[in-house]
């Protein structure tokens, strides 16, 4: 049976820690596609995610292969799968609970994923999926974001972030954000009509506003309550806010899914210019454990593995 390179976690699950294995190629079953991976986007507070240590059964999971977000070529069909053929250039997500990119392959259902954006590379492709769709389901799903609105979004330049405020702007709304001193300018380029540096203002003195879009959870979301308009509403996706006891927390908490018709519509905004990705930092499989020990240094954007 051919093998793969991967990168699983191993360890107690208080104390997850990353080491290179070799792993059996997967082989797709009925309905499921095996890509080979390009680049793997990376954001490291997977370690913590209930789907990482555990089975959808609430058994116990072990070495779990990390990274659901992707950018590769089409290996294997399954049974079943139409619509794509081998080599077929590809990005997008897979379960959460399944093992991820991290690895030479895996494997994915058509569902959650879509033709790669041509203007992008494969790191830039990878970066997106999680993102993008995030931004795009909590402010239009969830939200239900209008024109003319005003939208105040907490981590403007974070690698939601970014693209909440991409998003925000192409509805027409009136983008606030909040972001760092040294990220400030950055946010404004994508098109934030106005910046707070929360070290130093509080966002309250921004107004009232009809739209929260939270990605920070904690004081700053329970300050946020104070400053919604009438007809408001809020979405987070704070780790903090999943177990809150909060029913205003409950209800505005998300988690993103995978969608391949929205994931086609965000290629086609790639590949248009409206909107933009942003790599903070390429690192080879090998490495990947200090993407995931936030130790690797660069712009805003989402770290990426390099597989190839």
């Amino acid at each position: 049976m051919a093998e793969m390179r991967a990168m699983e976690f191993t360890g107690p699950s208080e104390d997850l820690h990353l080491r290179l294995t070799a792993r059996p190629v997967p082989e797709p079953t009925d309905g499921e596609m095996v890509i080979q991976i390009c680049a793997a986007g990376v954001t490291p507070t997977e370690k913590l995610w209930y789907t990482t240590t555990h089975c959808p059964d609430g058994s116990r999971r072990a070495n779990a292969i990390p990274a659901h977000e992707f950018s590769g070529a089409v290996a294997a069909l399954g049974r079943g799968v139409s619509g794509y053929r081998p080599g077929d250039l590809v990005f997008g997500m897979n379960d959460w609970f399944a093992d991820g990119a991290i690895a030479e392959f895996c494997k994915a259902k058509p569902a959650s994923i879509a033709t790669k954006p041509s203007s992008l590379s494969h790191a830039e492709a990878a970066s997106t999926p999680i993102g993008s769709l995030t931004a795009w389901q909590g402010l239009h799903s969830h939200a239900k974001l209008r024109k003319g609105e005003r939208v105040l979004i907490h981590g403007g330049a974070g690698a939601v972030g970014l693209f909440a405020v991409q998003v925000a702007k192409l509805q027409g709304a009136h983008v606030i954000a909040t972001a760092a001193a040294a990220n400030i300018d950055f946010v404004k380029q994508l098109g934030a009509d106005e910046v707070i540096n929360y070290r130093e203002r509080r966002f309250e003195e921004a107004g009232k506003v009809d739209v929260i879009f939270d990605t920070v959870g904690g004081e700053t979301l329970q300050r946020s309550w104070n400053i919604l308009g009438p007809g408001a509403r809020v979405v987070t996706i704070a780790a903090d806010a999943e177990s809150s006891s909060d029913p205003r927390v409950k209800k505005a908490f998300f988690i993103v899914e995978a969608n391949a018709e929205q994931l086609a519509y965000m290629a086609e905004l790639f590949d248009s210019g409206v909107l933009k990705a942003f790599v903070k930092a390429e690192v080879p499989l090998e490495n990947a454990a200090r993407a995931y020990a936030g130790s690797v240094p660069g712009n805003p954007g989402k770290i990426v593995i390099r597989t190839t």
